[in-house]
């Protein structure tokens, strides 16, 4: 359940962006001669977009804070790849100071759309791997931004699952293949698996009429365990997946919190409000004049696990005390 600050912020984000919808051509040009916009451009949406408060408490403690001195454009996609392109040039008509990209298919997006506008990305995978940035210390270009090696955490979050159901031998992967990232998340995995005699098992869900028949297909592979990629889509329907896993059964690991908070077994990942304090940091670099081709892309160092013990219970696990000692929260 939120907690009344969340309910609140997101109450608030949900009326900006309304606002934002229907204000005239002549306001916005108004408002973008006082102060500097910033585009944010996300594969999510309104409702989860709670460590946008991380964002504002970054802006503020650079001095700069919404409504006073900068104005923020809120563009989500609601878990629909199709409409980034269309919201990413909506930005740069917009002429925002600053595009920040939450996100591979995002920033693609916006890389596709300007060259010249400033852009700040989250990415779960590297950078450099995928191409995007010539190096992570001096990026070039007109892209810089907070790279948080999700990816590279998915080896980690099996060596959890695996101290929670240690007699599994088929483990399940939920991927989405429209997203960039899967191809180097399913490297890093198969790599770990084979090195404790596991067997991987891909499935994959481009939508949410996706979802149980990759769920079926887990339950025919006899898979003893899940690991659910952090993909937009899937935060967007996190509810509908944590059911899924209860209902078959399956023991189930994910990358953010908001999973386990729902029901979810047990998460490991980014503090996505840190991050995202991060994010502004270097907004705020950048509408001080700061180039994005100088800015080195800054590696986020807070991860948290999260346990939640009444769902191992239900599902007849038993979590080792050293493993509860390490979360940053269990769940009752």
């Amino acid at each position: 359940m939120l907690n009344k600050g969340r309910r609140e912020f997101i109450t608030a984000l949900g009326a900006a962006t309304a606002v934002s919808c229907v204000a005239s051509p002549r306001v916005v040009g108004a408002q973008q001669s006082q102060v500097p916009v910033v585009g944010i451009l996300s594969a999510t949406s309104a409702k989860t977009a709670w460590y946008l408060n991380g964002f504002h408490e970054g802006l503020k403690k650079a001095g700069y804070v919404e409504g006073q001195n900068i104005a923020i454009e809120l563009r989500f996609a609601e878990g629909r790849y199709d409409r980034l392109p269309a919201m990413a040039a909506e930005l740069v008509r917009r002429g925002v100071a600053v595009v920040v990209a939450g996100g591979i298919p995002p920033l693609v997006a916006a890389k596709e759309a300007t060259s010249t506008i400033p852009i700040v990305f989250t990415s779960a995978a590297d950078p450099v791997q995928l191409g995007i940035v010539a190096s992570l210390n001096r990026p070039g270009g007109n892209i810089t931004g907070v790279s948080h090696i999700g990816v590279a955490l998915a080896p980690k979050r099996l060596q959890l699952l695996l101290e929670l159901v240690p007699t599994a031998s088929v483990i399940g992967v939920l991927e989405n293949p429209s997203n960039p990232r899967i191809d180097l998340e399913v490297v890093g995995l198969e790599a770990a698996t084979q090195s404790v005699g596991k067997r991987l098992l891909i499935v994959k869900a481009s939508s949410e009429q996706d979802f149980d028949g990759a769920f079926a297909t887990l339950v025919r592979a006899e898979a003893d365990a899940l690991l659910v990629a952090g993909e937009p889509l899937f935060i967007l329907r996190r509810e509908q997946l944590v059911a899924l896993a209860a209902r078959h059964r399956i023991p189930a690991i994910y990358d953010y919190r908001d999973f386990t908070t729902s029901g979810g077994l047990l998460s490991y990942g980014i503090d996505l409000t840190e991050m995202y304090r991060l994010v502004a940091g270097q907004v705020a670099r950048i509408l001080k004049g700061a180039k994005p081709a100088d800015l080195p892309i800054l590696q986020p160092t807070k991860f948290e696990l999260v346990i939640n013990v009444k769902t191992a219970k239900a599902l007849g696990l038993d979590v080792p005390v050293h493993l509860q000692q390490l979360a940053d929260e269990v769940i009752e």
